[in-house]
This record gives C-alpha cells, structure tokens and sequence, in this order.
C-alpha cells in the first residue's frame, strides 16, 4: 500500500537505520516513498548512500529521496516520525544535569523531568512547533508521531499550538513487557496490560491473561516484589520503584532512572553514581551506533559494501511502524501505552493533558482507551507533575519568564524561587543560542 512517509531527523545515526529496518520488514509498505529529512546536509547524506545501498540491495524495496527543505519533504505526506534533537545532546544533558544539582536540585537524571527536563524542554519545543505549523499547513491530513523528548511535554506542546492527528512513543514499556511473560512463564501475546499515567511516569493498573480470559492482577502483586528482587537492575526496577510500589500499591513501569526524575525523594532511593552511569551509557551507545554507521559508510566509499547489510534483521521494538500498518489495515489493535490528548480518558487528571495509556488503533487512527478514574493517590502523585507540564509549555508558548521560573520553582527537586533564579539564570547564558528569548 503505497504512502509517503517523511522521517524527520533521518540524519540522526540511531534513528534513520533502526526506523528503516522496521520499514523493511513491512510487506503492506512496500512501494511507498520515504522521504529523509535533516538540516544537518553532512549526516543526512551518509544516512541517505547508506540507505540508497540498502533499498538498491533488496531491489529498490521503496522510493527513497532525501531533502534539508522541510516544506518540500511535507508535501502530500500520509505520515511523519519525528525524532529531532536540538544542539550537542550529551554536552547539553551534562548541563542538564550538573548545573541544577550545583545550586541544590535533587534532581537524579536530567532528561525528562526535573530543572534539567525543563531546560530541555524549551530548547526542543520550539523548533517541533515550527515543525508541527508546517504540517498543518501543508499537509494536515498528516497522521504524526513524536520520538522527541521529553515526550510528555512535547506532546503537550503539539496539542496546544496546532490542530493535527498526532501520537507519541517510548519504548520504556518494554521493560515490563518483557518481565511479566517471564514472571507467569506465558508468551507475550497472551497477556494484556493496563498501563496509566505520563510518560516515564506511569504505573500498572491492571492484568488480564487474554488466553483463558481471566484477570490476573492479584496475582501479580503476590509474585512481584520476589520476583523483580531477584532480577534487580539499577537501570531498571531497584529500589525507587520497590519503594513507590510498596507506598502507593501499583507497580511503577518506568524502572528507576526515569521514575525518580519526577519525585523529590528520588536521590533517596537511587545511588548518585548509577545515574551518572546510566547517561555515560547512554553516550556510549549512541556513540557504538555512530561509529557504526561511519565504518559501514567508509567501506560503501571504497566499493566493499557487506553483502549482509547493515540493517537489523529484526523489528527494533518501537511501534511507528506496527501502528502505521494498523491504521492502513483497519486492524482495531491494541497498544499498551502511547501518548495521547487525554479529552476523557483519565477523569481525575486535567483534561487539557497528554497521557500515556492503552490505546485502540483503526482506520480511524489511535484512540485512548477510556479508563475512568485511576487510583486516587496514583493521581494525586501525577498532578503534580502536570502541574509542571502545563507551566513549562506555557513559557515556551509565551516566551515568559515568569512561567519559566515558576515551572522551575514549583518543581519537587527544586522547591524555591531563589534556587530557581540561580539555575536560570546560569542555564540561560550557556544554553542561550538554543532557547527562546524570555522576556
């Protein structure tokens, strides 16, 4: 089924390829255009003769072009996947990081939540709302998913400043997707989850064994905290997250790291140096895959190209691809959590809000489904979050200082306008070629 679909950001090394490998692993797409588009002209470029091997290998799969005019690329889309960052992201996330806990944040990570989520936020919101404009006026029958983060704002963002279909992704799911199977010994299709809340923030509300239509909740919570014990990980379920699910009841799914991002006695139960490990690691990975791709396009210039390829020959486990075919297929499949304009979903969380939940996806495109009232101390933890949600796209949409500094201050790991002032004030002046002027 022939479509266009633009990728924008294509000249990031981890996500052209990994996106294109999902792509061909997709028969009903076959035959459609996709178009690579970057304004860095050097990266795009070698993802692009990359990618030309690749199709020209497996015989020309689909119409590959590559554009940096993003107005061209937009034309006659059917869809777009975004995943853009904004200036050096790792010397950027050190910032992030260092610089609020030098005036006193507890913050433990930086990238989502907390000052350093914050400060992230306004430097990538505004260049996806230029983004998101164009797709409205270009091509608003446009069905768009968000890669970028920190997601929850950035949908947010999106919701507010434009009118389109849009969704967005995070493969932090995948962690208890793996664990539950492997907790009740049953294959992964078999089980459904229910999972709630904001991004990196949500938390399993219900179980179902699809197989023999029975619910399987409590016997989750008898299994859980022997079982992710015995498999502890602190890049995953460690202590933060035994502590939330002992306090509140429902079991966190982001795993520690992403958790404590949006908790003020996150330092507590997370060690200082895991954190710093996790974004050394982080940089490292992104830094395997780029060397990578460079060796792999240093042997397409001297004409000794791998006849295997350098395309993952299985699916990456994000899910643009396996919604994009739902939609064209009229599947009314089921996704466990994706991002999405809350309007009714979850009644005890603003309205004005995009959650992460399950969703139903059709030829209609992706709806929440409805899950009424969610725990009331699992809501309560999340409006504060919200709170911070809506004050920080609020200042980037306004370009306000006040809000800036409100959405720092009222921030859990910060608590204060003094400290706020401080670490805007030394973010503003290292960061200020990417952020908005605040006035």
């Amino acid at each position: 089924m022939k479509q266009k679909i633009v990728l924008i950001g294509a000249g990031s090394t981890s996500f052209g390829p990994s996106m294109f490998s999902d792509l061909y692993q997709s028969e009903l797409l076959k035959g459609s255009t996709v178009v690579l588009h970057d304004i860095d002209k050097d990266k795009l470029e070698i993802i692009y003769e990359l990618l030309e091997k690749e199709n020209d290998m497996a015989g020309n799969w689909f119409e590959l072009e590559r554009t940096t005019d993003r107005k061209k690329a937009l034309q006659d889309a059917d869809f777009i996947i975004n995943s853009i960052e904004v200036g050096n992201r790792m010397e950027l996330w050190w910032q992030d990081y260092e610089i609020p806990r030098k005036y006193g944040s507890t913050q433990i990570l930086g990238e989502c939540g907390g000052p350093g989520g914050t400060f992230h936020a306004f430097r990538i919101i505004p260049p996806i709302i230029e983004i998101v404009k164009d797709v409205e006026k270009i091509c608003p029958n446009a069905f768009f998913i968000n890669f970028s983060n920190p997601m929850s704002r950035v949908c947010l963002a999106i919701k507010r400043a434009v009118d389109i279909d849009f969704i967005g992704l995070c493969h932090q799911i995948q962690f208890l997707e793996n664990d539950i199977p492997r907790m009740f010994e049953m294959e992964r299709g078999d089980i459904r989850m229910t999972v709630a809340g904001l991004n990196h923030f949500g938390f399993l509300l219900d179980l179902k064994d699809i197989k023999h239509d029975k619910n399987i909740m409590d016997e989750f919570d008898e299994k859980a905290m022997d079982y992710f014990k015995e498999h502890e990980d602190a890049f995953e379920f460690s202590t933060l997250t035994f502590e939330v699910y002992e306090r509140f009841g429902y079991f966190p799914h982001p795993g520690d790291n992403h958790l404590g991002e949006y908790l003020q006695f996150g330092e507590e139960f997370t060690e200082t140096q895991d954190m710093i490990n996790w974004i050394n690691r982080t940089d490292d990975y992104n830094q395997g895959i780029y060397k990578r791709v460079l060796r792999y396009h240093k042997r397409l210039k001297k004409g000794r190209y791998p006849k295997k390829g350098m395309l993952y020959k299985m699916p990456s486990g994000e899910r643009a691809i396996p919604i994009i075919e739902a939609i064209l297929k009229d599947e009314n499949s089921y996704e466990s959590s994706v991002n999405i304009s809350n309007d009714g979903i979850i009644e005890n969380l603003p309205q004005d809000l995009v959650i992460e939940g399950p969703v139903r996806v059709d030829k209609q495109g992706v709806r929440g489904v409805k899950l009424g009232k969610i725990p009331k101390n699992v809501a309560a933890l999340l409006r504060i979050e919200a709170t911070i949600q809506d004050l920080c796209v609020e200042a980037v949409l306004r370009k306000s200082k006040k809000y800036a500094l409100a959405a720092l201050a009222v921030d859990p790991n910060v608590g204060s306008f003094e400290m706020a002032e401080k670490i805007f004030s030394e973010m503003t002046k290292k960061q200020e070629k990417y952020l908005p002027e605040f006035n």
